[in-house]
C-alpha cells in the first residue's frame, strides 16, 4: 500500500507524456501514484525502482516527489513559517506546496519568518498538516549532558504550571523551571542556558541564569534601580512571600536573599522596620 507521509521505494510501472506512475510491485489493478514528468531522473524505465516521497498536491491528488522533506508522518523538526493566513500558517518544507499549520495545532503566538518545531501527521480530512502539539512525547532522554554544563535550546512551549518547556539541540527534553521568568521569550527562540539537573527518567531541568556568584552580582544592580524606583526604601525584606518577591522583582526568594546579602555586607543598604533602604 502506498503511504501518504512517507518516504517508499516504489517501481515504474508505466511511461506517460506528463512523468510515470510507481506501485509498490508491477501487479495489474494495483494503487499507482504519479511522478511528474519535471521530477523524472533522466534514463529511467520501466522496472527502475525510485525512492519517493508522497504528499498532496494543490489539487489534493496524491503524488510522488523525488525531493526528500526535512520530516515524514510522526517526525518533527524546526521549519519556518512563510506567512499567516485567516485559517492558519503555511510553513516551507522543501516541496512545491507549503506544509499547512492550523491554528488549533499552535500551542502560542507565531509569526512569518519563527522558525518553531513541527510535527507531521494526518488530519481528518485525509490531508498532511503540521503541528506544534505533541512534541514532548517525540524528544530523547538521553542527553549527553551533565549538572553544570552550557547548552543551547529551542522553546517549543510555555508550560504555565510546570514550566517552560525547550528542547536542547532540538533534540533533548528539557525544561526551565516555573519561578524563572521567561516572559521575554517566545515560541521557537534559541537560547542559551545552563543544566542544574538530571532527572531519573533523563529529563533536563535547565536555567538561564548564570551561575550564583555571577548571577548575583546582576541581581544586585537591578535590586538598587529599584529600590531607587521606590525613593530609595523598598516596601519589602527577604522575609516577604516567595509570591510578592516574585512579583515585585522578578527573582525567586533564594536569588532576592543572595543579592540583599551582597549589598548589605557592602554597607549599601540597610534592613530595618521590615523595610530595605539605600544608605
Amino acid at each position: 500500500m502506498i503511504e501518504l507521509g512517507k518516504t517508499q521505494k516504489l517501481i515504474v510501472v508505466k511511461k506517460v507524456d506528463f512523468g510515470v506512475y510507481l506501485a509498490i510491485n508491477r501487479n495489474k489493478g494495483e494503487d499507482r501514484i504519479l511522478l511528474p514528468k519535471k521530477q523524472v531522473p533522466a534514463g529511467i524505465k520501466v522496472g527502475d525502482e525510485l525512492e519517493v516521497f508522497v504528499y498532496r498536491d494543490s489539487e489534493d491528488r496524491m503524488i510522488a516527489t523525488v525531493n526528500k522533506p526535512p520530516l515524514t508522518l510522526g517526525e518533527y523538526v524546526p521549519l519556518t513559517v512563510k506567512e499567516i493566513t485567516k485559517i492558519g500558517a503555511f510553513l516551507d518544507w522543501g516541496l512545491e506546496k507549503d506544509l499547512f499549520l492550523p491554528y488549533k495545532e499552535m500551542v502560542g503566538h507565531v509569526e512569518a519568518g519563527d522558525e518553531v518545531l513541527i510535527r507531521l501527521y494526518i488530519d481528518k480530512s485525509n490531508r498532511l498538516s503540521g503541528s506544534m502539539k505533541g512534541i514532548y512525547g517525540l524528544l530523547s532522554t538521553r542527553a549527553p549532558y551533565g549538572i553544570g554544563d552550557e547548552v543551547t535550546g529551542r522553546i517549543y512551549e510555555f508550560g504555565h504550571d510546570y514550566g517552560t518547556f525547550i528542547a536542547i539541540d532540538d533534540k533533548y527534553s528539557a525544561m526551565i523551571p516555573k519561578h524563572e521568568d521567561t516572559s521575554m521569550y517566545r515560541i521557537g527562540d534559541v537560547i542559551d542556558v545552563r543544566v542544574t539537573g538530571v532527572k531519573e527518567d533523563g529529563k533536563l531541568d535547565v536555567t538561564t541564569r548564570d551561575k550564583a556568584y555571577v548571577q548575583m552580582d546582576e541581581d544586585a544592580e537591578m535590586l538598587l534601580e529599584l529600590i531607587d524606583s521606590y525613593a530609595g526604601v523598598l516596601p519589602f525584606t527577604e522575609k516577604a512571600s516567595p509570591e510578592v518577591i516574585k512579583r515585585e522583582t522578578g527573582l525567586s526568594k533564594n536569588a532576592f536573599k543572595r543579592a540583599i546579602g551582597r549589598l548589605y555586607k557592602q554597607r549599601i543598604i540597610s534592613l530595618e522596620d521590615g523595610k530595605i533602604r539605600k544608605v
